[in-house]
């Protein structure tokens, strides 16, 4: 059994956001294993936000990022259950970094449902067809299809976008992170993202 010290579960608690009685459980419960800890506190914060996930979020915030050139500037709401997890300082961060990420990524939509279907339908015939003239065969091609529309997701819809201070995780197990570590449900609303001269 590798032995726990207090840097180690510090370490695991900055890196996750996770408190400091859950790090280091999961890290006694990996025997000290750095990565399996974090993977075992994703997947506690995945059941956690499962058992919230019907709870109402008739509360929340509306965050602003202005580029420092102020020529974009984003509005983001992320709601929440309460005024109080509203107010509390690691919710009012998220949703800080959330509105700087929409700046830098520039997202489209918040969910892949969303994106309209015939639009979708003819991204991935034209992936489909492009490796068909490759020479692929047809099931490899609808493969390569598939692939390249979740690399297309990964580019426009929000929640599957990598985050942008840490291209480890999306913006959805940041938020599953959120979900866990403060005790409520919470989803991103709506944004909008202004950039001069665009219509």
């Amino acid at each position: 059994m590798a032995e726990i010290t207090a840097s180690t579960v510090k370490t695991l608690r900055e890196e996750t956001g996770q408190g400091m009685m859950e790090c280091k459980k999961a890290l006694l419960e990996t025997d000290g294993d750095m990565a399996k800890a974090q993977e075992l506190l994703r997947v506690k914060g995945a059941k956690v936000v499962d058992k919230k996930a019907g709870r109402a979020t008739a509360e929340g915030l509306i965050g602003t990022y202005v580029h420092h050139n102020g020529k974009v500037a984003v509005m983001v709401e992320v709601q929440c259950e309460t005024d109080f997890v509203a107010r509390n300082p690691g919710f009012v961060e998220f949703v800080k970094d959330l509105a700087m990420h929409i700046c830098a990524v520039h997202p489209k939509v918040v969910k892949r449902e969303e994106l309209d279907t015939e639009m979708l339908e003819n991204e991935k015939r034209i992936y489909r067809e492009a490796a068909i003239q490759e020479g692929k065969p047809e099931q490899i091609a609808d493969k390569i299809a598939d692939g390249k529309l979740g690399k297309f997701y990964s580019e426009v819809v929000l929640l599957e976008q990598p985050f942008v201070k840490d291209d480890k995780q999306t913006i959805n197990e940041l938020l599953t992170a959120q979900i866990a570590k403060l005790g409520e449900n919470m989803s991103i609303s709506r944004f909008a993202r202004f950039a001069v001269g665009d219509k």
